[in-house]
């Protein structure tokens, strides 16, 4: 294959608008909208699901963390196999597995066949991030890039967002069987249209001339330390226990918020399909309020640990302050309030504390390393879902047992929050990497 080489463009120039570029950042939006409508069907549809299946608490719990099951594996082992093929077959092929996936869900079936399709589309939807983030790098400049990434990843509540109102219509009116064919039939459209739209290339191309004119050095690719290295760092441990926290929340909002308001709380269930929707709503103008407030710290002269691991953590806090609040108060505004507050702040953790990481990782081990994160932090998924179920099969009522559920993982996020954004520290990472560089560099030339 041979490639063309780019036309250095003049000083002050601005590179010019790729408009296909910013439509597949459109058809990536919608793809990550659907990747977290299906995550939230289960949730929206458990009353149903446990009706018709006959399963307690503790046992829709366990189905709710069978998504993650096989997460972190797919996160790795995709991501690679991904590597090799275009973008287009990548992205086209996950979502072609999660209609697979789906398709056994629209008729009536069992719990087994159930659990079993939640784990392969766990296992199917681990590289999503992933693969979205590598394609939004590879088709934009530096300075281009977090804004195209920013739109990419609010798909993660807008997704939710439509969905709650939308499938619990349609759960409502027909079925729950029915919110999964409507999963179907829009990801079978979204493929008509990205193969419609895309470069349709069997395996990956070399980065187009209007990119790599952009595309400025890797401020970190001097660093060269055998990988091992940087799962030792403090910063790596900061990170994991960052993302803990907020995937505490993401799993739990997914799996039992619905539940919760309306078996906890005693909301209707067509009211449950609009409050639902506050907080991915809220979490959407905290993401970006986030990313504005960490920028902003930065020019101002403020290290990377106060503008990421500082920040990251104050939201953290607050979200977990505002779940122990809710849990001691009795239903209402200021209880509603709280829980939007105590459910939105989970995507900070997957924001601006991962941008503190491309402070001092070169950029070829920065999957590699977010493999190993996605790994650590998906056991949240796994474990909290099915904990918070056995916790309200066992109280004396169902109000009183997500109460203390929710008590317990409020004080986690806390903690978490505390400890990881201490230890996050990019610029004493850096320096320390730079430090191992040079001596694995001085052992060579003895």
């Amino acid at each position: 294959m041979t490639t063309t080489q780019p036309t250095p463009l003049a000083p002050g120039t601005k590179p010019p608008l790729d408009k296909r570029a910013w439509g597949i950042v459109l058809f990536l939006f919608l793809f990550f909208t659907l990747n977290f409508a299906d995550k939230a069907a289960v949730g929206l549809a458990s009353v149903q699901i446990r009706e018709d299946l006959g399963l307690s608490a503790s046992q829709y719990g366990l189905l709710s963390s069978a998504f993650f099951w096989m997460f972190a594996i797919g996160a790795v082992v995709l991501s690679a196999a991904l590597r090799k093929i275009s973008y287009t077959w990548g992205a086209g092929l996950l979502m072609l597995s999660w209609v697979l996936c789906m398709a056994p869900l629209m008729v009536q079936t069992s719990f087994g066949v159930l659990v079993a399709s939640r784990i392969a589309l766990g296992f199917f939807e681990g590289p999503a991030h992933a693969l979205c983030q590598s394609i939004v790098a590879d088709r934009f400049a530096p300075e281009r890039r977090a804004f195209a990434g920013a739109i990419v990843n609010a798909g993660s509540s807008i997704g939710p967002l439509i969905a709650a109102p939308t499938l619990t219509w349609v759960i409502l009116t027909w079925h729950w069987h029915a919110a999964f064919m409507v999963l179907v039939v829009v990801g079978l459209l979204w493929l008509v249209g990205w193969f419609w739209f895309s470069e349709r290339l069997p395996f990956r191309k070399s980065v187009s001339p209007t990119v790599a004119a952009e595309t400025s050095v890797d401020p970190n690719g001097h660093i060269a330390v055998p990988f091992y290295r940087l799962l030792m760092l403090r910063s790596f441990w900061g990170l994991v226990m960052l993302s803990f926290a907020g995937y505490l929340i993401s799993s739990l909002k997914v799996a039992w918020l619905p539940a919760y308001l309306s078996e906890g709380l005693g909301y209707s269930a067509s009211s449950v399909g609009t409050l639902v929707t506050l907080p991915y709503a809220v979490a959407v103008i905290v993401l970006l309020s986030a990313g504005m407030i960490s920028g902003r710290l930065l020019r101002r002269g403020h290290s990377s640990r106060v503008a990421r691991g500082y920040l990251t953590t104050a939201f953290l806090l607050f979200g977990g302050l505002s779940m122990i609040l809710f849990t001691r108060l009795e239903p209402g505004p200021l209880q509603l309030f709280l829980v939007v507050c105590g459910f939105a702040v989970n995507s900070v953790a997957f924001s601006v504390a991962f941008a503190g990481a491309s402070d001092f990782l070169p950029a070829h081990q920065r999957v590699a390393f977010f493999g190993c994160i996605i790994a650590a932090y998906s056991v949240a998924g796994i474990v909290a879902p099915y904990v918070l179920g056995v916790i309200v099969d066992h109280a004396a009522t169902a109000a009183e047992g997500y109460a203390t559920g929710f008590l317990y993982v409020g004080i986690a996020v806390c903690v978490l929050g505390v400890i990881g954004g201490l230890m996050l520290n990019p610029e004493r990472a850096r320096a320390t990497l730079e430090k191992l560089t040079n001596q694995y560099a001085a052992q060579v030339t003895r």
